[in-house]
């Protein structure tokens, strides 16, 4: 092989790593509500970058950590399994962006800054043990919680409302039992029992209800009239939940669009977040 076809495999190998569908989603999501918020150029892209850092290192120290579990059951979805990227690259880029994440975070300012670090830190938690107990849920409401709060902590200082934490926090909920559903015979065959796990089927099932409440949140609580955007998104928001059920390994790409749309339809609210 040569120099550049192995280069071209690690970056290749690095992508996949990464989980670069709800990597990329929750940077782009997050930046247009900071955008919605009031932050400028520069303050979005600090918050872009913020984002783009911890979920870069979430990815990447979650598929070095899961490298045996996944080799056993030969996870052909996985490079460091087919040979693309090496484990030790794979734990050094997930250090080098949480190193980087936390002078990115604590630019938009120390409250705003901390708030994302917790949820980055609630994340690698799950990565490092936390996935495999009754309490999976937590770390992803915690750190889906926190996200509203880092956009208004950086541009008003002040916490972002309740309903716009808690539907954060059903989003990512909701995206834990959704995620996990087409892995449920792997994680159970390496000895991975968290939550949903422990669901079994149940779990697809359940997921869409944190992702209904949540969306009913989005287009319901903020001050003044639902409109029609906010109708719209609540027809859109039931037929994929639909799919979630109907369809038993549905995409992860469809909880995504979920949390598309409900968020999408507040921003077209307008400053629903600024108080």
């Amino acid at each position: 092989m040569t120099r550049a076809a192995a280069v071209k495999d690690v970056v290749k190998g690095l992508a996949m790593a990464s989980h670069p569908g709800p990597t990329v989603a929750v940077t782009t999501l997050v930046t247009v509500v900071a955008w919605s918020a009031g932050r400028d150029l520069a303050g979005c892209l600090l918050v872009a970058a913020a984002i783009l850092t911890g979920h870069l290192s979430i990815g990447w120290s979650n598929d070095a950590i899961d490298a045996t579990r996944d080799t056993s059951v030969d996870r052909k979805d996985k490079p460091i399994v087919l040979g693309l990227v090496s484990r030790g690259t794979v734990w050094t880029g997930a250090a080098v962006t949480a190193a980087a994440c936390i002078p990115l975070s604590l630019a938009s300012g120390l409250l705003a800054g901390l708030a994302h670090l917790v949820g980055v830190a609630s994340a690698w938690a799950y990565n490092l043990g936390l996935k495999s107990t009754r309490i999976s849920w937590v770390p992803y409401a915690v750190a889906f919680g926190l996200l509203p709060s880092f956009v208004t902590l950086g541009t008003s200082g002040t916490w972002a409302p309740w309903w716009a934490s808690a539907a954060a926090a059903l989003l990512g909920v909701g995206a834990h039992l959704a995620n996990v559903v087409p892995d449920l015979a792997d994680d159970l065959a390496t000895g991975v029992r968290g939550w949903p796990q422990r669901l079994g089927w149940l779990a697809r099932f359940l997921a869409p209800l944190p992702l209904a409440v949540a969306t009913a949140l989005l287009v319901i609580a903020p001050p003044g009239p639902v409109g029609v955007v906010g109708w719209i998104a609540l027809v859109v928001v039931a037929a994929l939940l639909v799919v979630i059920v109907a369809w038993k390994n549905a995409p992860f790409l469809v909880t995504i669009a979920v949390a598309a749309v409900s968020i999408v339809a507040l921003v077209i609210r307008g400053d629903a977040l600024v108080q």
